[in-house]
């Protein structure tokens, strides 16, 4: 399957991208996950302030095809969520790595990016996967 990569995100194993800015990150899912649901029909998102720990879920994504959690690639608080999924879910499908975004961070440990794929080793992993 062709899917869209961001050559300036890391992503996790989980489907996420994240991309750093400074002390913040922007955090969605992937192309290759939002083909995988399908159309987005519903994302449910934290509360600012909330503090996760890497590989926790802090959103919900549903589609027509099934309910997924969504996971922090690394530790932070919440500074801001993408209001605009509430009422247009499908910028999750039209465009990941722009208005499909979910969460802005502030990162607790940048240490935690080094567990993360660039995206050329994202794409080896998706391609391993779908073996």
């Amino acid at each position: 399957m062709a899917f869209e990569l961001a050559p300036d995100c890391r992503y996790a194993e989980s489907h996420e991208w994240i991309r750093v800015e400074g002390d913040l990150a922007t955090i969605g899912i992937s192309d290759f996950a939002q083909q995988e649901l399908t159309d987005v029909v519903y994302v449910e998102l934290p509360e600012v302030g909330q503090s996760f720990g890497q590989g926790e879920p802090f959103a919900v994504v549903e589609s027509v095809k099934a309910a997924s959690d969504v996971f922090l690639p690394v530790a932070g608080e919440i500074v801001e969520v993408n209001a605009s999924l509430e009422e247009a879910p499908e910028f999750v499908n039209d465009d990941p790595y722009g208005d499909g975004w979910f969460v802005r961070i502030r990162i607790a440990d940048p240490g935690e990016l080094a567990a993360l794929m660039d995206a050329e080793a994202y794409r080896a992993f998706v391609a391993a996967q779908e073996e």
